[in-house]
């Protein structure tokens, strides 16, 4: 599993010209589900996003999670996260399909929640226009292989 966390002031996800999810401070989430990901993966991943210290303390050092901060998160799938850029032209086949996707993507969300954190969301395989205010701006990436 693959993410990239962006600290943000506000971010919001629109399907259709309609808002699906907006937040305030915190973290926008785009996810990437791999085919060989499991729930344990989903659970570990989540629990390093809700643990991560990058919101500034007041001597302006980033020692502060989002409980801390009473932030919350804006997670959107994203399988080109998986891209193979071998070629210009990349490929997706490194992405897991929707079926095995579609489930480590909400069980990710369910433990956010389950820590007590607001979850909102994009559409899984919708397309989506994803607005953030970079906070920092801080960007960090994570691959469950790697932790």
């Amino acid at each position: 599993m693959r993410a990239v966390v962006t600290r943000v002031k506000e971010a919001s996800v629109t399907i259709g010209g309609a808002v699906n999810g907006q937040i305030g401070q915190g973290f926008l989430v785009l996810l990437g589900v791999g085919p060989q990901d499991t729930p344990a993966q989903a659970d570990k991943m989540a629990d390093k996003i809700c643990g991560l210290r990058i919101f500034e303390d007041e001597n302006e050092k980033m020692n502060l999670n989002l409980e801390a901060v009473g932030g919350s998160l804006l997670v959107v799938s994203q399988f080109t996260l998986y891209a193979d850029t071998k070629s210009r032209r990349p490929g997706f086949t490194g992405a897991a399909k929707p079926d095995t996707a579609i489930p480590l993507y909400e069980r990710f969300m369910a433990e956010c929640r389950r820590r007590g954190f607001p979850v909102a969301h994009g559409e899984f395989g919708a397309d989506m226009q994803v607005y953030s205010q970079n906070d920092g701006p801080v960007t960090i990436w994570l691959d469950t292989d790697a932790m």
